[in-house]
Parts: C-alpha cells; structure tokens; sequence
C-alpha cells in the first residue's frame, strides 16, 4: 500500500527500517513514536490491513470491539494521516470502473464485472477486491519472482539447499546435509 500509493509518510516508515503499525498508530493517534502504546499499535494494524480490504466503519468497530463512531474516527484521522493512500483508493476504483478490471505491478490483470452492479453488496465487494487484487497480487508476484530467481541462483552455484515451502512473503530452505532440522527461512518477517 505504501509503495503502490505514493504516500510519504507511510513510505518513509519503511525506508528507515521502522515498524509500519507504530508509525500508523502514531500519526492517527497524534502521538509521539515513543508513546504509542501496545493497543495503539495493535489497533492501527488492523486498520492497515483493514483499509486494504475496504473495511468500513462498522467492520472496524467489530473486529477492534469498539463503538462504530470511535473506528469511524481512527478511519477519518488515518485518511488524514496518510491522503495519498484515500487518494489512490479512490483512482484505482475510478480506473477499475472505467476499465472493468485491475492490475498487479507485474500487468496481471483482475476482471471485476460486478464493479457496475446496481446491487450494492455486489459492488461494494467487488470495489473491495479492486482496492486488494494490486496489492496483494503484486505481493504475490514478487514472491513468484524472488523464488523463480533464488532457484535460478541456487542451481548455477550448486547449492546444496532446496525451496521446499513458500509461505505468504517467507521462503522455506532445507539444506541436503542437515535434514529436517535444517531449514532455513527467507523472508523480512512480520513486525
């Protein structure tokens, strides 16, 4: 989302190694990085990824177990926190409409007919799927290409290891001469 959107503020938490859901829980807070507490962090990670499945004020509310007008009020300030995230939800519905389908980063394409439905609750899915397919699909090609050129690297220098297991964005190896106590995982971890 952060790369995908443009927007400076999220961006710069990755580029200095920082951890996302904290610096998300400290703009929509208003608070300082150090004072974010555990359920501030906890609560702004499940807007992260709530907004990228266009959760609304209500379907915060349920999974946080908070009033709908206190998740209305953290989707408001995170918008405020980060426009250019709002700002591109908004141009790649708009595209999705126009075009009938979305894209990966990659060019693989996601038909969505129903993003014209006269049905709201077929819309309203398929404008959710619009705002995730490039994200997550561009997620899921980047995996694709890390092990299509790590297996690539891996037979030119004879390692002695093999891809044995791909799970969400971490890769699996297991060295031959270890074993099954052997393996190893690629991958920059969950924060």
């Amino acid at each position: 989302m952060a790369s995908m959107s443009g927007d400076p503020a999220m961006q710069s938490a990755f580029e200095t190694g920082g951890d996302i859901h904290a610096a998300t829980a400290a703009h929509v807070y208003k608070v300082d990085l150090e004072n974010v507490t555990k359920e501030m962090r906890r609560k702004a990670k499940t807007v992260n990824f709530g907004v990228m499945y266009g959760i609304s004020a209500f379907g915060l509310s349920q999974r946080l177990g908070i009033p709908r007008k206190e998740a209305a009020e953290i989707i408001e300030h995170y918008f405020e926190s980060f426009p250019s995230i709002k700002d591109y939800m908004e141009e790649t519905l708009e595209s999705a409409r126009s075009k009938g389908y979305v894209e990966t980063l990659t060019g693989r394409r996601r038909y969505l007919p129903d993003v014209q439905s006269a049905n709201g609750t077929i819309r309203s899915m398929a404008e959710r799927n619009a705002i995730n397919a490039p994200i997550q699909g561009t997620a899921a090609d980047m995996i694709k290409l890390a092990m299509s050129a790590i297996w690539r690297a891996m037979e030119e220098r004879s390692f002695e290891s093999r891809l044995v297991l791909q799970v969400h964005d971490e890769l699996v190896l297991r060295s031959r001469r270890i074993g099954a106590t052997g393996n190893r995982t690629l991958g920059h971890g969950n924060q």
